[in-house]
């Protein structure tokens, strides 16, 4: 078997996991329409990529507010978790572990997309700048378009949305997950709350990186009381290079991402959540990150820790091997390759993936890749 350290089965939480091979959280904005409704076509998708050892959906807004992109899936009305009922059903009737990404993009929004026309809310009003949000501009049709310009919200509405992140991670159990992840990467609101660069509140959620890190704290608690600590992983993409490329492709980047990131590892470590999921820069020829950046994460976390971008299985056998995280995700190779661990273990050619189809539309680029030899 090609890369066999790879196909080592682990625990994760009550899980033993087949392999090493995750397929991470990839936005495909193919929703069910009015009502962002995960369907049946979802459920397709998401069983034949089954053959992970470890799945984490695509992000689900947790309320209204917290969509950014057209047509993607939520976790907050009763339709919409009888939808991902129907994803768990089918991956569980394959074998595979299946977690729920909690999503709340704040800022990163256009009031198109905002109950009733409302501006996006943040931690301070402060648009962001360098990246896109996409809005339907027809039935099915839609463009990008700049984000709007964010509201800084009310001290009392903190505490409302951790109350919602609460209460979707409830919505995911109830629906069938095993677990679920939260998005604190990408520039959306928990790493909003995080970065100076958006963050400019002069109460206890703002100012020190200590009192930046409150929110994070505090949704990631409520979350692992609601369901378990064994059950919650959390999602950062710590940025070391300050380029406006870094800015488009994965949101805020830190003055200081060593020290920030690493103090939030260990707000989560005193939690003592099951997993890391560290996002790297994954455009040609980026930048890796550093090893001592690996080194004082394996340190500081005694979880479990998936690293992803643009990765090989030559690469991430090396980042197994030199002990630095457990699994590794592959994005684009799963999109384009529903049997990619197959394809890793026989040293099978992967199809090339057809970025004209990632985002919305129809089975086309969705679910008709095919397996080798077929």
């Amino acid at each position: 078997m090609e890369y066999s350290t790879l196909f080592n089965p682990i625990r994760l939480g009550p899980f033993t996991l087949k392999s090493r091979i995750v397929l991470p959280p990839l936005t495909r904005s193919r929703s069910t329409q009015p009502g962002n409704i995960p369907n049946d076509l979802m459920a397709t998708y998401y069983g034949q990529r089954s053959g992970a050892g470890f799945m984490v959906t695509e992000g689900s807004q947790i309320e209204p507010r917290g969509q950014g992109y057209a047509w993607t899936p939520g976790i907050h009305t009763a339709a919409q978790v009888d939808g991902w009922r129907k994803v768990t059903e089918r991956v569980h009737a394959e074998g595979g572990v299946i977690f729920s990404q909690l999503w709340h993009v704040g800022r990163v929004s256009h009031t198109t997309l905002q109950p009733d026309g409302g501006a996006p809310v943040a931690p301070s009003a402060i648009q962001a700048q360098g990246v896109s949000v996409f809005i339907e501009t027809a039935p099915g049709v839609g463009a990008l378009a700049e984000p709007s310009m964010p509201r800084a919200l009310r001290h009392e509405e903190i505490g409302e949305l951790v109350a919602l992140y609460a209460q979707a991670a409830e919505n995911a159990i109830a629906a069938g997950f095993d677990g679920v992840e939260l998005h604190a990467a990408n520039g959306y609101l928990i790493n909003q709350f995080i970065s100076a660069h958006s963050n400019q509140r002069e109460d206890e959620y703002g100012g020190s990186l200590e009192n930046r890190l409150r929110f994070l704290r505090e949704v990631t608690q409520a979350v692992a009381d609601k369901v378990g600590k064994e059950r919650v992983g959390v999602r950062f993409a710590p940025l070391f290079q300050g380029t406006d490329e870094a800015r488009v492709y994965l949101g805020l980047v830190e003055d200081d991402p060593h020290g920030t990131y690493v103090e939030a590892v260990k707000v989560l470590e005193d939690i003592g959540i099951a997993y890391l999921s560290l996002a790297e820069a994954d455009w040609d020829n980026a930048p890796e990150l550093p090893e001592t950046f690996r080194v004082a994460v394996r340190e500081a976390f005694s979880g479990l820790i998936i690293y992803a971008g643009k990765y090989t299985a030559a690469r991430g056998e090396r980042v197994i091997e030199k002990g630095w995280g457990d699994l590794i995700a592959f994005g684009r190779p799963f999109i384009a390759n529903p049997d990619l661990p197959q394809r890793i273990a026989n040293g099978w050619p992967l199809n090339p993936a057809d970025p004209a189809s990632m985002y919305g539309g129809t089975s086309v680029g969705y679910t008709d890749y095919p397996r080798f030899g077929t």
